[in-house]
Formats: C-alpha cells, sequence, structure tokens
C-alpha cells in the first residue's frame, strides 16, 4: 500500500502533496520549521540546554534527509534510506550530549533529550509527506512535555517515597536531623554524603525517605514537607530530587 494514498491530508491537498516537486517540498520544510519551533520555545521557555534553533536544526535535518533519500530512490532506484538511518544517529548524539549531570546528583535533560530525538523523527515524518502522522506526532509530543508534568507532579505527591537533596550547615546536625526527620513521621532508608561539595564549607547529602505517619500520608504534599525541613535552623537548603 503506498504510504501517501493512505494519508488523509496528502489526499485532501492533492496529488502535488503526495508528490516529490517543488511545493511539495516547501510544504515539508515549512511543516517541519514551523512545528519544531512551537516545540523549541515551550523549552526555551523553561530555560532548558536546547532551545528554539536546536529543535529547529535536528528537525530540518531530518526532513532534509528524508527528502533527499526520496530523491535518490526515485531517480536511481533503491529500498534503504541510508540518510534518513544517519539523520535518526545523529539526533539519537545530539540528545544524548544535552543529559547533564548536577552536583546534586541529579541527571538532568532526560526531558529535552527525548524531545529533541522526537522531533528529528518527526522532522523524517514531514519530509517523507506522511501529514497526518507528523502532525498528530506533534501533538503527542507537545502534551508530553507541555502538559503531563502538572500530572506527574500529582503522582509524585502520591508516593509514600522520595528523595531530597540536603544541605547542613554542619555535619555535626547530622544527628539532630535524623531525630527530628523520626519525630516528623519519616523513615530514613539511605543518606549519602555528596562529594561535590567537599571543599564548599557544607554538608551536602542525599537522602532517601519513606512517610510512615498515617497523618502525614493523607494531608501533606511533599512539598510541604521539604518546607518543613527548610525551616530548621541547621539546614541551608532542602530540595526533592528528580
Amino acid at each position: 500500500m503506498n504510504l501517501h494514498s493512505a494519508d488523509a491530508l496528502a489526499s485532501l491537498l492533492g496529488g502535488w502533496a503526495s508528490g516529490l516537486n517543488a511545493w511539495s517540498v516547501l510544504l515539508r520544510i515549512a511543516l517541519s520549521i514551523l512545528l519544531s519551533a512551537v516545540i523549541g520555545c515551550e523549552r526555551s521557555s523553561k530555560r532548558h540546554s536546547a532551545g528554539l534553533r536546536t529543535f529547529i536544526l535536528v528537525s530540518l535535518a531530518g526532513t532534509v534527509a528524508m527528502l533527499t533519500d526520496l530523491y535518490l530512490m526515485e531517480r536511481f532506484g533503491g529500498t534503504i534510506p541510508m540518510l534518513s538511518a544517519a539523520a535518526v544517529v545523529g539526533a539519537a548524539m545530539i540528545s544524548g550530549n544535552s543529559i547533564l549531570f548536577s552536583s546534586r546528583n541529579q541527571i538532568k535533560g532526560l526531558t529535552t533529550s527525548a524531545a529533541l530525538w522526537g522531533c528529528g523523527l518527526i522532522g523524517l515524518a514531514a519530509g517523507a509527506g506522511l501529514y497526518v502522522v507528523t502532525l498528530v506526532s506533534f501533538l503527542a509530543l507537545l502534551a508530553s512535555i507541555s502538559f503531563f508534568p502538572s500530572i506527574e507532579r500529582f503522582l509524585k505527591d502520591q508516593s509514600n517515597h522520595f528523595e531530597l537533596h540536603l544541605e547542613l550547615t554542619s555535619k555535626n546536625e547530622l544527628q539532630d536531623f535524623v531525630a527530628t526527620v523520626r519525630k516528623l513521621g519519616l523513615r530514613i532508608d539511605d543518606i549519602e554524603s555528596n562529594p561535590a561539595y567537599l571543599n564548599s564549607g557544607l554538608s551536602v547529602y542525599s537522602v532517601s525517605l519513606t512517610i510512615e505517619s498515617p497523618e502525614l500520608r493523607k494531608y501533606k504534599k511533599h512539598t510541604e514537607i521539604i518546607g518543613a525541613l527548610q525551616s530548621l535552623e541547621y539546614v541551608s537548603y532542602a530540595e526533592e530530587m528528580n
């Protein structure tokens, strides 16, 4: 079955949108740039490492690779889209480089990395003239990075387990912190000292906690519990780890 004939938007636009010509090339490139720009703006607005231009370039590279493959296969024959395969690998490498490891033992940039890779694949779909696939994939990707975080936050708050980045003014205060946490109805599952802050004058730890108190489980969100811990005079800083 011809993929283009199965694409409702291509059929609606007419034969020129399904074929490989100047107008269809312009449409596919414009669509690729427009959709990737929306994703890039969403990431830039949240100050992530990869922004507008990066997303546009990754998507555009995928679109151009697919268009070139289609032209070569139409002109010289063949069934393997070599440049498109290379574009997928390239997008994966670029997205992988956007992953960072922070001094707080947290991995940063995973969502942006996945979004970059997905944007590259959307570019390939646009280049192939699969307009329905392109638009549906774009909407799914945009929803995943824009609207699902609030759902993810809600699900995290329903969990009895969370990890804490903890900065104490002195290592001598760790015993008091442990005693206070237990009084609040929290169980400490693990404590690890963070060597990245060795010469900072602070005692920094990654703490795994479980909410044991039925009252805390029912009424308190993680942010409220952490806010209470932050108010302790010997706690310099406290933040939930992703």
